[in-house]
């Protein structure tokens, strides 16, 4: 069953992941963070969240691998926001076709990152308690 709080962050970098993952928590969510696409896809399966912030270029599976592996699951369908330093419009399109519901750009300010979380999630949480 699907957690409507917690939210997995990808992220290779530990100093991203950890920013990120501090964020989410400061506003009450539950964030959980994985290294690597491998992780993730581990990480998924235990935890189940409603949304996945998603790195693309990352060691062993980029981010486009694991996001078409989230995306085929049958049930439990995640949002997936892809973050990522590529920012040409060809990447935002290619994301796109491989199923992604959003796209940020880094560097991710804080109150972006909790704005396109929030926005995601209006209609998951209670927006008394986010």
């Amino acid at each position: 069953m699907k957690s409507h709080k917690t939210i997995l962050v990808v992220e290779d970098s530990q100093t991203q992941r950890t920013l990120m993952t501090n964020c989410l928590k400061s506003v009450g969510l539950d964030a959980i963070g994985a290294a690597n696409g491998e992780q993730a896809l581990q990480e998924f399966q235990r935890y189940r969240p409603c949304l996945v912030l998603l790195d693309v270029v990352m060691p062993r599976m980029n981010g486009y691998e694991v996001l078409r592996q989230l995306k085929r699951s049958p049930e439990d369908k995640p949002v997936v926001v892809m973050c990522t330093i590529k920012g040409e419009e060809c990447d935002r399109y290619w994301a796109n076709q491989q199923g992604a519901d959003g796209y940020l750009v880094k560097p991710i300010r804080p109150q972006q990152l909790i704005d396109t979380v929030r926005e995601f999630l209006k209609d998951e949480v209670d927006p008394l308690n986010f």
